[in-house]
């Protein structure tokens, strides 16, 4: 399956769920927010949520700083 991430085509298996798709791209999920084809996902959906072939999904992770 071809799911663009971030702007990037990048390919996973058949049955992945947005949880599956973040723990392969992002180092600390903790701090992620995730969007799937506009609609912003909250956390506690990640994993009973299926990505589709096609996707765009945006994932931006905050950083404290000051």
């Amino acid at each position: 399956m071809k799911l663009i991430i971030n702007g990037k085509n990048k390919e996973f298996s058949d049955s992945s769920t947005l949880h599956e798709v973040i723990a392969q791209c992002s180092a600390n999920a903790e701090h992620v927010i995730a969007e799937i084809n506009g609609n912003i996902i909250k956390s506690h959906q990640w994993q009973a949520t299926n990505v589709a072939d096609g996707d765009t999904i945006e994932l931006v992770t905050f950083v404290g700083g000051g």
